[in-house]
């Protein structure tokens, strides 16, 4: 899954000249090829049963305007930046799943949501509050911040549709998401940008890696979802993301994070952790040890 994250935030600063629409493409295009057999191979109807068949639709179109989004934010961001916005994700979907599936909503998810708040307000350095008037321009794009932060609500939406379809055969999700967004992204593309193919072998093999890697991160993801609880592997997943795009940022590029920045990611990370590590713990037993030592954390 991190080489995924490591690829496309190379291709997209390395390829700039390919729109982040093309890459959204290329990306559900992978998925697309690689989750037709496994649909076929487990019997299932490949576009799903008549009640599910919006929910499956609406998961296509939300997934794919967050990634969308997402490709459209690092044109426009430092990738850190972009990305620890984007990874915050699971703090938000305790808000919607408390409005939209009316689960329970407790201080500390409150708690946590405004710290992330905070911590997304200094990686941002929101003009208001960070820039002065005789300065002129903002810190950041702008366009990239409204992209990250859409990108952050359309992802986290899909993890409440994803709970509706969690009965759903996980090729059929797959199958349906990747058609759907390649139906989206393909007609952005098309209106609003020329068709730009690789100009070398190298960018070939990026969009080729892309594709692949986009694929086997869902499987991947999968895979761990069924081996672990989903509080662990969403608490893993994120907090690498964010420490591994600081790191590739460094790496790759060269752009150094400013005080404001790392502060922001500190907070944000730590939110992330906690939450995650929250879910888990509300899994144990009542009688467990580790549930009664850490019920802190469940108020």
């Amino acid at each position: 899954m991190q080489s995924a994250v490591c690829v496309y935030c190379r291709l997209i600063r390395h390829c700039r000249y390919i729109p982040p629409a093309e890459l959204a493409v290329v990306r559900f295009l992978g998925i697309l090829v690689f989750s037709a057999p496994l649909v076929m191979a487990s019997g299932e109807n490949p576009f799903g049963t008549t009640g599910i068949r919006a929910l499956l639709l609406l998961r296509g179109l939300l997934g794919a305007s967050s990634l969308f989004l997402r490709f459209y934010a690092i044109h426009y961001m430092p990738i850190a930046d972009a990305s620890v916005i984007i990874f915050s994700v699971p703090v938000f979907v305790s808000a919607l799943a408390r409005i939209f599936l009316k689960e329970p909503c407790s201080i500390f998810h409150l708690a946590a949501v405004l710290v992330t708040v905070v911590g997304l307000v200094l990686i941002t350095k929101f003009p208001i509050l960070f820039t002065r008037p005789a300065e002129g321009g903002y810190p950041v794009d702008i366009r990239g911040l409204v992209a990250a932060f859409c990108s952050t609500v359309f992802g986290a939406s899909v993890y409440i549709v994803l709970r509706r379809l969690r009965d759903v055969h996980l090729s059929v999700i797959m199958f349906n998401f990747a058609w759907v967004a390649i139906l989206e992204t393909g007609t952005i593309s098309l209106l609003t940008t020329e068709l730009l193919l690789p100009r070398t072998v190298f960018d070939g093999s990026l969009l080729f890696g892309l594709g692949a890697l986009s694929f086997s991160g869902q499987l991947l993801l999968t895979r761990a979802l069924q081996l672990e609880q989903a509080g662990p592997v969403s608490m893993v997943r994120s907090s690498a993301d964010i420490i591994l795009v600081f790191a590739w940022q460094v790496a790759l590029f060269s752009e150094v994070p400013d005080c404001y920045t790392i502060s922001g990611a500190v907070l944000v990370t730590a939110c992330v952790l906690f939450t995650g590590l929250r879910k888990w713990i509300d899994t144990l037993p009542e009688n467990s040890v580790t549930r009664a030592r850490m019920a802190w954390l469940l108020f």
